[in-house]
């Protein structure tokens, strides 16, 4: 694998990409193909030993136990961790500590963010609604204050990690917006701590059935009554909204790197494969449609990869990349499913089936062109930095907002 880019691999760096990845073949792929279906589950002695490496608090600052490094980092370690199990690298983003050390006092950083790094306080992130999806700022579900504790109602879509998690950052509607250009506003983050295995008291979960992204669950939640503490916002009251925004370059940079990881281990398979497998008296390797298969394939990894590191740069130095985060994010999904697609093509019938690792790559890389935002999301903020916001949107804007204004007087 060459995976060094210019200028951005130093040695600490190659060393801590070389680490994950022998962690990953040693540890996360074996788990992955024993376990990979419906009902496995990532198991708890693995959580431990990435605690172990450290990989819960990489981005958290070292005086809260963390490693302190960066957005790269994190993300050459997603990336190898993926090429076992994508559902394992994104436990990594179930830690880190991001809402609480972006929206939290020092205080409570210091009573929380060691325990994230030890493994002890993961995250499930309660964001979407059924009837919200990619529109964020239509959220629905209530936040009322009744004296010392917030009174939580609606429902909850998308959650993944519900049960298995120590709180959830769930995000709330604590007043009406105040005008379609600003329907961002009012929507708050709720730190609600629970324990592991179990639902706090008013709120009920319900799987949703998937075709990927396994050994872990995915939840619709139902909020009826849920009472926490007045001080549990995570930032100010009204202005969640600008803290979920805040690190989407570095949730989409992460998205990339497992994209790539995924078609990196469909691409290291693919040639395993043809190297071995013959047809017609020869290894299918030397067969020029499957020579020029690989040949692309690789190619394609390598021109997202390398883009990954200039946004993970730019993100790291403090510069705005918000363009180029969504071109990483919608090049590399968009990448994965092309390449894990052909390498499924080139294992023929055996890569459908169950005996070979390719076929999970392939599932949860169409699911990278969904999550974190849809591959037409972020071309819409691509078009949008190089266009200009267009009528049409600002037209949607208004209907959204006389629609929310609609409910809010439907239900009062």
């Amino acid at each position: 694998m060459s995976q060094d880019g210019l200028g951005y691999m130093t040695e600490e760096r190659r060393m801590i990409r070389d680490t994950a990845r022998d962690f990953t073949m040693k540890e996360v792929l074996p788990v992955a193909n024993k376990l990979d279906g419906p009902e496995g589950e990532i198991p708890m002695e693995l959580r431990q030993k990435m605690a172990d490496m450290g990989y819960f608090g990489i981005t958290i600052p070292e005086e809260y136990g963390g490693l302190g490094l960066g957005v790269f980092e994190y993300c050459l370690v997603a990336e190898q961790l993926s090429r076992g199990w994508m559902s394992v690298a994104s436990i990594l983003a179930r830690a880190q500590g991001g809402w609480i050390k972006a929206g939290m006092s020092p205080e409570k950083c210091q009573q929380y963010l060691p325990r994230v790094v030890s493994g002890e306080f993961l995250n499930a992130s309660a964001l979407s609604e059924a009837d919200t999806g990619s529109d964020l700022a239509a959220i629905a579900c209530r936040a009322v204050l009744d004296g010392d504790e917030w009174v939580l109602t609606g429902n909850k879509y998308w959650c993944t990690f519900a049960d298995g998690a120590d709180y959830l950052a769930l995000f709330a509607r604590t007043s009406a917006p105040p005008s379609a250009s600003k329907r961002w506003q009012g929507i708050s983050c709720f730190l609600i701590e629970k324990e592991r295995g179990k639902f706090p008291a008013g709120m009920t979960g319900f799987p949703i059935p998937k075709v990927g992204y396994f050994g872990w669950k995915t939840f619709e939640l139902a909020l009826d009554g849920v009472r926490v503490p007045k001080d549990c916002l995570m930032g100010e009251e009204g202005k969640a909204f600008l803290l979920m925004t805040k690190g989407l370059e570095g949730a989409r940079a992460h998205t990339a790197a497992r994209a790539i990881g995924l078609a990196q281990g469909a691409l290291e398979d693919s040639i395993t494969y043809a190297l071995e497998r013959k047809q017609f008296g020869l290894p299918i390797a030397e067969y020029q449609a499957i020579r020029f298969k690989i040949a692309t394939m690789a190619t394609e990894v390598e021109a997202a990869r390398q883009l990954l590191y200039f946004v993970c740069n730019e993100i790291d130095s403090g510069r705005r990349c918000d363009k180029e985060a969504s071109m990483v994010k919608y090049f590399a999904s968009e990448m994965a499913e092309r390449v894990t697609s052909e390498a499924m093509q080139i294992f023929g019938g055996a890569g459908y089936t169950k005996l070979f690792a390719v076929e999970r790559y392939w599932r949860d890389a169409r699911l990278t062109k969904i999550f974190e935002g849809t591959s037409e999301i972020q071309q819409r903020i691509i078009a949008n930095n190089l266009l200009g916001k267009s009528e049409l949107e600002n037209m949607i804007s208004e209907r959204a907002f006389e629609t929310q204004a609609a409910r809010k007087g439907a239900s009062s």
